[in-house]
């Protein structure tokens, strides 16, 4: 393997739009992208310095060692049955919650898995310096050559193994994907009360940062956290004419109350 490999991307989705030119950037050339709506691949090479849109999966004379599957978990199985890659090659996929052992129908032994836990949307950049990264490996070539690029990245990078990820990527999604969405839930509330859903923006920051700082059992306020029931009542009242608003604020306040007023 050169000193510094290059790069083949399989997929063009909002990951792999942040994380080729990342890695170009740090001297990790990616010479291909592949993706099955070429028009993705056309936009996200423009973003690249040396790549070219390929349309097969036949990757057996490409000059890239490095191969991510950057793709919807429920694509990677049959994907990676498709595959014919060089000799050697090393393969990653960039999933949370999918094992290493999806990989194992690929013609490699070199197998590995390359987790930057963010979100990933085109209109918001991303700074790798700072983000987690996490490396699983079947093969020291393999985990060599990912601590290799992830280091190049981030200033922080952890080894763990599918069983950790899952848990991992659980988390994210209740702290990141459920928290967007409980945020779109008041969005609708105040748009439908003809009011400025920007009005929630400092309590929004000052929550999260109060939730970091002090740890989010402590930083816990709220009708639910003090036993306010009449309050929570007068709330479900409220969004009587949501019934799917008001049973989530009733489990989401039930489970709050479960945890700070367990008798």
């Amino acid at each position: 393997m050169s000193a510094q490999p290059f790069v083949s991307m399989i997929g063009a989705g909002n990951l792999a739009w942040h994380l080729a030119p990342a890695l170009d950037n740090a001297g990790f050339v990616v010479r291909e992208v592949y993706s099955r709506t070429p028009a993705n691949a056309e936009m996200l090479t423009e973003r690249l310095y040396q790549a070219e849109v390929v349309s097969s999966l036949n990757f057996s004379n490409s000059p890239a060692s490095v191969f991510f599957l950057a793709v919807a978990d429920d694509a990677l199985l049959p994907l990676v049955r498709e595959l014919v890659l060089p000799e050697e090659a090393i393969l990653v996929h960039v999933s949370g919650s999918q094992p290493l052992e999806v990989l194992e129908y690929a013609a490699t032994e070199h197998l590995g898995v390359f987790y930057p836990l963010q979100t990933f949307s085109r209109q918001k950049r991303i700074d790798f310096a700072t983000l987690p990264i996490f490396i699983e490996s079947r093969t020291d070539v393999a985990e060599k050559a990912l601590f290799k690029i992830a280091r190049a990245l981030s200033s922080e990078v952890h080894k763990i193994g599918s069983a950790q990820r899952l848990a991992l990527h659980v988390s994210a999604v209740m702290a990141s994907n459920f928290t967007n969405h409980m945020l779109w839930m008041a969005q609708q509330v105040m748009q439908h009360n003809d009011l400025e859903y920007r009005w929630l923006h400092p309590l929004i920051t000052e929550t999260v940062q109060k939730s970091l700082q002090l740890g989010p059992e402590t930083a816990q306020t709220g009708p639910a956290r003090r036993g306010d029931l009449e309050t929570l009542d007068k709330h479900l009242q409220f969004l009587a004419d949501q019934p799917d608003f008001a049973d989530i604020y009733q489990q989401i306040s039930q489970h709050i109350l479960n945890t700070y007023q367990p008798d």
